[in-house]
């Protein structure tokens, strides 16, 4: 994978019921190639699901490293992964979709951002939304909140 001329996938796409994992795995293949561009393997959302999984990075680089395909690594991730049951595993991937900046520096930084996109785009409040707008996907405007 080559960041540089793609995008790695959006983390809402799901693998083994997990967000995230199919981009982190893109991520991860392209440091491994080099061809990361300006994308960051491990990042705090990759830290956030290998904690949530009780994998390091380390591991997660070795299994994706020794596993090309994209099904090997994911039936790897679920063996590898902590137990949880498909209700916890529901509100963690909400919780990760969801998720918006925690200071009002990183809310600057968003906004920053956002705005060098979208600057109408003040619905978007979380960095799953940014990502895939940054990226050239859709995302569908959100409805103020009365």
């Amino acid at each position: 994978m080559d960041l540089r001329k793609d995008f790695p996938r959006s983390m809402r796409e799901k693998m083994a019921g997990y967000v995230h994992l199919a981009r982190m795995i893109d991520k991860c293949r392209a440091a491994l190639a080099r061809t990361e561009g300006e994308y960051i393997y491990p990042c705090p959302m990759d830290d956030r699901l290998m904690e949530f999984a009780g994998i390091t990075a380390d591991q997660f680089t070795a299994a994706v490293k020794a596993n090309p395909a994209d099904d090997a690594v994911a039936k790897w991730f679920t063996q590898a992964a902590k137990t949880h049951s498909p209700a916890e595993l529901d509100a963690w991937s909400r919780m990760m979709l969801s998720r918006g900046p925690s200071t009002p520096k990183k809310q600057e930084y968003f906004n920053q951002l956002r705005d060098a996109v979208d600057p109408s785009r003040t619905d978007l409040t979380a960095w799953a939304d940014l990502q895939d707008l940054e990226e050239g996907r859709h995302v569908p405007r959100q409805e103020p909140v009365a």
